[in-house]
C-alpha cells in the first residue's frame, strides 16, 4: 500500500504543520530563557551560585507556562463551536483542524509531564546548590539562611516548594488515571482525578509568587564583578499574563438546560432518551453533555443528537449504549426494573422523571459529511449515533446538500444491533426509490460474528436483509471500489468505531489509487 503524498497533505497537512509552530514556539522559548539566565548580567551573582540549575529550571518553566495556558483551550467546548460556526472560519481545512482539538490537548498534557520532571530535577539541584554555595556578601540573594541548611527546609518550609510538591503529586494522579487502560476499566476514576487541574491551577498561582530566585538591579552603579556586597536585589514576582485568564467560561458556567425526560426507550443494552420543545436549535450531527444530578453531582457525559430539532419537529434525542456505572444509573433511574415489559408501562409513564441538565449543542466533525460530492460513513456498533443525525437529515429532504452519493458502512456483532436504527434506513431507502434516486446511498451491514447460521433482520426490513453480509469488510478492495466509482473527486471519509477500524481508514485515506482519488479522513472525538 503505497502512501500518496498528495493524501497525506489533505489528511495530515496542516496537523503537523500545526504541531511544527508550536514546537517551534517551545524550543525558541526554551533557548531564549536558558540564555537570559545564562548570560544575563543581572542573574549573573544567582548563576555562580547556581550553576545550570538555575537555567534550565526557568527555561522549563517558561515552557511550562506556556502549555498550562494551551492545555485548556482545545477543551472549550464553546470557543470551538463559535469558531466553527463563524463566518471567518469558512475553510474545510480550517474545521477539520478544530476538529483534532483532543490530540492538541493531550501533546500538551504529555509535554506539561515531561517539563515537569526536568523543572523539578533542575530545582533539586538549586536547593542543594543554595546550601552549599551560602554566600555571606549576599544575605538577599541567598535562598538559604546558612551554609549547609537541610535542602529539605527549601523543599517543604517555603510557598514555591512546597505547593510544587503539592503540584506533582496531583499531575502524576492526573497524568497516571488518564492512560487507556484506566479509563477503560474506571471511567470514574479518569473523571475526578481530572477534575484535580482547579487544584493545579490554583497551586500554580501561589507557586509563581514565592519570589525565591532574585536578581539585580542596580547594574549600573555595582556591574557584575565588582563584588560590592551593598548590592541589591529584589524579588521577581512577575506573574506571566496569561495565568490572568486559565479558567474559561465554559469551564465554570453551569449547564445551561434544565429539561425532563419524558420519553425512554430500552431494547437490550440499547436506550433512546428524547425530550419535545427544547430550547436550542441545532445542526446535525452535533453532540450534546448530559448531566443528571441523581445519577453523579460531577460527572457529566457527552453524546451524539440522534434526533435534531427542526421546523417542523420540535424535538430531539440521543441514543446511548448501557455500559458502565453511569449509564446503569441513568437506566434503573427511568425505569422501575431493567426487564420492564408492557405490562408495567402505564406505571411507568406517570412516574416523575429525574431532571436532565443538557449544555450545547457542540460542533462535531461529522458536519461535514454533507459538504462532500461523496461521503464514505463507517460506523462500529454504537459508533453509528453521529449517522443517525445524518440519516435524518437526509430523511427531511437531501436536494439542498452537496453530497450526490453516500456509502454506509455498520460493522456489528450480532444481528439485534441493526435493528437500532432498521426503521430509518428503510425510511430513508424508501424515499430516495420513491424520488428516483436509489444510488444516492448505498448501504452495506457487515454481522462480525455468526454462529454460522445466517439470520435475517425481519420480514418488514426486506431492504436491509439483500445488504446484509457476515464477516468484515475488506476494507482495501473497498476504498479501490469507490475510488473506481469517483474518478478524481474528494471523498470525505467519516468514521466512528473502535480504534481498530479507524486505523485501517486512516491508514487506507493517505495511501495512493489509480484513479486519481483523495480521500479526507475525519474521525468523531468529542471534547
Amino acid at each position: 500500500m503505497a502512501l500518496s503524498w498528495r493524501s497525506w497533505l489533505a489528511n495530515e497537512g496542516s496537523k503537523h504543520l500545526f504541531l511544527f509552530f508550536w514546537l517551534s514556539l517551545n524550543v525558541w522559548l526554551f533557548g531564549k530563557t536558558f540564555l537570559l539566565y545564562n548570560q544575563g548580567l543581572q542573574y549573573y551573582y544567582l548563576h555562580q551560585m547556581l550553576g545550570l540549575g538555575l537555567c534550565v529550571s526557568r527555561a522549563s518553566a517558561s515552557v511550562l507556562n506556556l502549555n498550562c495556558c494551551l492545555v485548556l483551550l482545545p477543551m472549550c467546548r464553546v470557543l470551538l463551536a463559535f469558531l466553527r460556526g463563524s463566518q471567518k472560519v469558512a475553510s474545510k481545512k480550517t474545521r477539520r483542524l478544530l476538529d483534532k482539538s483532543k490530540t492538541f490537548h493531550v501533546t500538551c498534557g504529555v509535554t506539561i509531564c515531561i517539563f515537569s520532571v526536568l523543572h523539578v530535577a533542575a530545582h533539586l539541584v538549586n536547593a542543594l546548590n543554595f546550601s552549599e554555595n551560602y554566600n555571606e556578601e549576599y544575605v538577599t540573594l541567598n535562598a538559604a539562611n546558612y551554609r549547609g541548611e537541610d535542602p529539605r527546609k527549601l523543599l517543604f518550609a517555603t510557598v514555591p516548594g512546597l505547593t510544587g510538591v503539592i503540584m506533582v503529586l496531583v499531575l502524576f494522579l492526573m497524568c497516571t488515571a488518564s492512560t487507556y487502560a484506566i479509563r477503560v476499566s474506571n471511567y470514574d476514576i479518569f473523571w475526578y482525578t481530572h477534575n484535580l487541574f482547579f487544584v493545579f491551577y490554583m497551586l500554580l498561582m501561589l507557586h509563581v509568587s514565592g519570589g525565591v530566585l532574585k536578581y539585580q538591579t542596580n547594574l549600573e552603579e555595582h556591574p557584575p564583578g565588582c563584588f560590592n556586597p551593598n548590592k541589591t536585589f529584589r524579588q521577581n514576582l512577575t506573574v506571566p499574563k496569561a495565568f490572568e485568564e486559565l479558567f474559561p467560561a465554559s469551564a465554570t458556567e453551569p449547564f445551561p438546560e434544565d429539561l425532563p425526560v419524558p420519553e425512554p426507550f430500552v431494547q437490550n443494552s440499547f436506550m433512546r432518551v428524547c425530550s419535545e420543545e427544547p430550547k436550542f436549535q441545532s445542526h446535525f450531527p452535533e453532540y450534546v453533555i448530559l448531566h443528571c444530578p441523581r445519577v453523579s453531582a460531577l460527572e457529566s457525559h457527552p453524546f451524539t443528537l440522534t434526533m435534531c430539532p427542526t421546523d417542523t419537529k420540535a424535538t430531539f434525542g440521543v441514543h446511548l449504549k448501557v455500559v458502565g456505572d453511569w449509564t446503569e444509573r441513568f437506566r434503573d433511574l427511568l425505569l422501575l426494573h431493567s426487564n420492564q415489559d408492557t405490562e408495567i408501562l402505564p406505571i411507568f409513564q406517570q412516574r416523575r422523571y429525574p431532571k436532565l441538565y443538557v449544555d450545547g449543542p457542540f460542533g462535531s466533525p461529522f458536519e461535514e459529511s454533507l459538504n462532500y460530492e461523496v461521503s464514505l460513513c463507517v460506523a462500529g456498533g454504537i459508533g453509528v449515533t453521529p449517522f443517525a443525525s445524518v440519516l435524518n437529515t437526509l430523511l427531511d429532504g437531501w436536494k439542498c446538500y452537496k453530497l450526490r452519493r453516500l456509502y454506509f458502512i455498520w460493522v456489528c456483532r450480532d444481528i439485534e444491533s441493526f435493528r437500532w436504527f432498521a426503521d430509518l434506513l428503510c425510511m430513508l431507502h424508501n424515499k430516495l426509490w420513491q424520488e428516483n434516486r436509489p444510488d444516492y446511498i448505498n448501504i452495506q451491514l457487515y454481522l462480525s460474528q455468526t454462529d454460522g447460521i445466517q439470520k435475517i433482520i425481519g420480514e418488514k426490513y426486506q431492504a436491509l436483509n439483500s445488504r446484509l453480509l457476515i464477516g468484515r469488510p475488506r476494507w482495501k478492495l473497498l476504498f479501490d471500489d469507490i475510488a473506481k466509482c469517483n474518478r478524481r473527486k474528494t471523498i470525505g471519509v467519516f468514521c466512528c468505531g473502535p480504534n481498530k477500524i479507524s486505523k485501517i481508514l486512516h491508514k487506507l485515506s493517505n495511501s495512493s489509487n489509480s484513479y486519481g482519488t483523495r480521500f479526507e479522513y475525519n474521525k468523531e472525538s468529542f471534547s
